[in-house]
């Protein structure tokens, strides 16, 4: 089944330009989302703005954006406002430069879309943009207008095409040394260290989707088919309290004991 692409413009660097299209590359279509209802009648509840201080559902048209300057205090911003600062690359993805493929850290990171060639006219000059950073191991640095929001994004070659990232802005990322400033740096038994990387090599296996499964959602597929056969209502399952698991006295003894088992339990990989 073809994609829908929800955007469409060029690609451009310097005076090479191609047609391409944007299509989100991750999904939550395939979730189990449910409506609210007035258990009442079975009908769905709609929600509504209200005003906060009358209480009477504010009419269509009537909404506008406000900063606040203070309690109670708000500076309303117009449509034709906002709109005069909506930038030029709203169709045109303009490479402005590349960096390292390594340089960027993942943090920085934020959403993934699928750039593909929008036209076989100018699928060549797609192709060799993708290949040429492949070859140098660049990303290409640009910018675009999402959802009337301008983002640096970086474009990186993979498989036979291109992954638009989004890139979260400065002020979006805290400093990391600052959460971490109080954590101690060394000065562990060695042994500690060992231990661990035998469990981990004992737990290491090739990425897989299943690793990331969603148990949650599976109960509930099944749920909802037992419902639709009039099956009656699934009984809660027991909680026992979320309790902190015992404090360990001495760590040395417990990894022994954690590799120990893991040797024990662990299944010979299938050949």
């Amino acid at each position: 089944m073809a994609l829908h692409a929800f955007w469409k413009g060029y690609l451009k660097l310097s005076l090479v330009t191609c047609p391409v299209a944007l299509i989100p590359a991750t999904s939550d279509r395939e979730k189990i989302r449910f409506h609210t209802l007035n258990r009442k009648t079975g009908n769905r509840v709609v929600s509504r703005y209200v005003d906060e201080e009358t209480g009477r559902a504010a009419d269509e048209g009537e909404e506008a954006k406000g900063y606040a300057r203070g309690e109670n205090d708000y500076l309303v911003l117009e449509d034709e406002e906002l709109e005069s600062v909506r930038l030029e690359s709203a169709r045109t993805i303009d490479i402005e430069g590349f960096a390292p493929a390594e340089s960027i850290d993942w943090i920085w990171y934020d959403t993934p879309f699928y750039l593909v060639p929008d036209d076989p006219v100018g699928e060549e000059a797609y192709c060799v943009i993708r290949d040429a950073m492949a070859a140098k191991r660049t990303l290409g640095v640009s910018r675009l207008v999402l959802h009337r929001r301008e983002r640096a994004v970086v474009l990186s070659p993979r498989d036979r095409g291109v992954v638009l990232w989004t890139l979260r802005y400065g002020e979006e990322v805290r400093d990391p040394s600052a959460m971490f400033s109080g954590v101690r740096a060394s000065g562990f038994d060695p042994e500690l260290l060992n231990l661990i990387e035998k469990l981990i090599e004992e737990r290491k296996a090739s990425w897989s989707p299943d690793m990331v499964r969603d148990p949650v959602q599976e109960r509930l597929a099944d749920i909802i088919a037992e419902k639709k056969k009039g099956a009656p209502r699934a009984a809660a399952r027991p909680r026992e309290g979320e309790r902190a698991p015992n404090n360990v006295v001495n760590i040395m003894d417990a990894l022994r004991r954690s590799v120990k088992e893991e040797g024990k339990t662990r299944k010979p990989p299938k050949r």
